[in-house]
């Protein structure tokens, strides 16, 4: 009798132990898409967003955060529910929409007479003063014209937490979404 007590003992102690639930994280936008018929679509002036690239660090299903100036976590139960450069690049496409109302926006191709756009994400975390952290780059062709515009945005959190960081980067992603729709808009 007296044997069996030590595995009672681990066993109630297991029983007791729980596992971190896991959490997954999708970007808002702030768009509502809209279909329009393929002859309007003909005639409006369009906008490819041709790809989101991301870093390696960043590229993973952990959303990431920033804990020093040299160290950065990349969570293990708070996890994006689909490829952040997916993420990044259908929210843009929507916050586009928004913002350029008559244009089409699209990640695909669209014909001959459109704008390119290409982004290069290299931060999107959130830091260990309770900022959020986007920054990057951008090209958009116009027409064989190239224009560049880099980005470095530090936006503080109102909220502590996991949820309230997805909502800052998505913030910021459409505040940067604005700046690339008003390029868009001064070069056509």
């Amino acid at each position: 009798m007296m044997k069996w007590i030590p595995v009672a003992l681990a066993l109630a102690l297991s029983a007791c132990s729980s596992t971190p639930e896991t959490t997954y994280y999708q970007l808002p936008s702030a768009a509502k898409s809209t279909v329009a018929s393929s002859s309007a679509n003909a005639l409006r002036p369009s906008v490819f967003v041709q790809h989101v690239s991301v870093p390696d660090y960043l590229a993973g299903n952990g959303l990431v955060y920033q804990a020093s100036e040299v160290k950065y976590v990349i969570a293990s139960n708070n996890l994006w529910a689909s490829p952040l450069d997916q993420q990044l690049q259908q929210t843009l496409v929507a916050n586009l929409s928004e913002a350029l109302p008559g244009w089409l926006v699209s990640a695909s191709p669209l014909g001959q007479q459109q704008d390119t756009l290409t982004v290069n994400v290299t931060g999107f975390h959130g830091r260990y003063d309770g900022h959020a952290v986007l920054s990057g780059d951008w090209v958009l062709e116009h027409q064989g014209q190239i224009l560049k515009r880099s980005f470095a945005l530090d936006i503080p959190q109102k909220e502590d937490g996991y949820d309230a960081l997805v909502k800052t980067l998505a913030q910021g992603w459409q505040q940067e979404a604005q700046q690339m729709a008003n390029a868009v808009r001064s070069n056509n």
